[in-house]
């Protein structure tokens, strides 16, 4: 890749396939039957990788993963209802900032960057706080990389009878998630995630019972999924104009996901440029802020080396020149790096980051010992 195209090393958007990125060559009228018809297909494809049955309805929305966790949050959490967040980064966090905006009684297990959510906790803010209506969590944070155990907190929450919302934005695809083995009523993804689309639209699947109970709860109109699937269930069709080039890319890229072996083969995938990429990291000298048990294969964050050579800037602008973009660390615990694992990508292009990184080292005279 040339350095004006880099490989996108990105929690997303990320590194497409040209087969995607053709699908936008073409132009869709938003009432027309071919797209009524494309529309209608990625919605029964994504409640297919739910295992979601005739339970659960696909909602897209226009815009980014957060649109459609505050849409989500602020659709199925009623005026009178309260918001428990498990909350161990900014995704979580995020949330509980949604749910102020929209007014709801809303409080927050807060825990380290670097570890996950705690289900001990989660059961006992259920025994003793019946007011506790909807539990929100992060399937896999983006801030770290790390993985949190959504069936253990479905369990928890499914026990003391309260509604389970998960945000999978940087799971779905490629990690379980089936509503046959854990009990949700909605879930949050995105287009140009582990599904390897374009950004510009997000989803929620959402249990039929609770989205028909819905009604009224919504603080803002275009952010109303009750009306949204509403109106696509009566017509098919979106109720603002959607983001045609965005949907056909995304249907290109559910076929190729599909192509791939699924869920099971996406994620085969992710954990061979994970593994590859930690194996070589710790080589040179990089330490990981997980251990593999909590580490998921989708973005990996590394410590800064503790060495006065080291300076992200000049290590970012080191590697893009080189043909690979990274992410800058989100962490208040330390400061760090994140290289990401997901996109159009396996292991060469896993193997030539790693070059990369070692001619940005030797040009920074960054020596550490592995």
């Amino acid at each position: 890749m040339a350095s004006q195209e880099p490989l996108l090393l990105t929690p997303g958007p990320l590194t497409t396939s040209r087969r995607v990125r053709a699908a936008m060559s073409r132009d869709w009228g938003s009432r027309d039957q071919d797209f009524i018809e494309l529309n209608a297909d990625i919605r029964r494809r994504l409640v297919g990788l739910i295992d979601g049955g005739d339970a659960f309805t696909a909602i897209p929305l226009q815009g980014s993963g957060s649109f459609i966790v505050e849409a989500t949050l602020g659709t199925l959490v009623p005026k009178t209802g309260k918001l428990l967040v498990m909350n161990n980064g900014a995704y979580g966090a995020r949330m509980m900032t949604m749910a102020r905006y929209h007014g709801r009684d809303c409080v927050s297990i807060d825990g380290p960057e670097d570890q996950p959510n705690d289900v001990d906790a989660l059961a006992a803010a259920l025994r003793d706080d019946p007011a506790i209506s909807h539990v929100a969590a992060v399937y896999c944070e983006t801030t770290s990389g790390i993985l949190n155990d959504i069936e253990s907190m479905a369990k928890a929450v499914a026990a003391h009878g309260r509604s389970f919302m998960i945000d999978a934005m940087s799971a779905f695809g490629a990690l379980p998630l089936s509503a046959k083995d854990i009990a949700f009523d909605a879930v949050m993804a995105s287009s140009n995630k582990c599904l390897e689309g374009v950004p510009g639209m997000g989803f929620a699947l959402v249990r039929k019972s609770v989205i028909a109970q819905a009604q009224g709860n919504a603080p803002a109109l275009v952010l109303d999924l009750a009306e949204q699937v509403k109106a696509m269930d009566k017509n098919g069709q979106w109720r603002f104009t959607p983001p045609t080039h965005v949907m056909a890319a995304f249907r290109e890229a559910m076929i190729a996901h599909e192509e791939e072996g699924g869920v099971a083969g996406r994620g085969a995938r992710y954990r061979e440029n994970c593994a590859i990429l930690c194996d070589g990291m710790a080589k040179l000298g990089f330490t990981q802020l997980l251990p593999p048990a909590l580490q998921a294969p989708i973005i990996v964050t590394f410590k800064e080396p503790d060495d006065p050579a080291f300076e992200f800037n000049r290590f970012y602008d080191g590697l893009r020149a080189r043909g690979f973009a990274i992410y800058p660390g989100k962490l208040t615990v330390a400061p760090s790096f994140r290289i990401g694992c997901i996109g159009h990508l396996g292991a060469d292009e896993m193997h030539a980051a790693l070059a990369a990184v070692r001619d940005v080292m030797s040009d920074m005279g960054l020596k550490l010992a592995a």
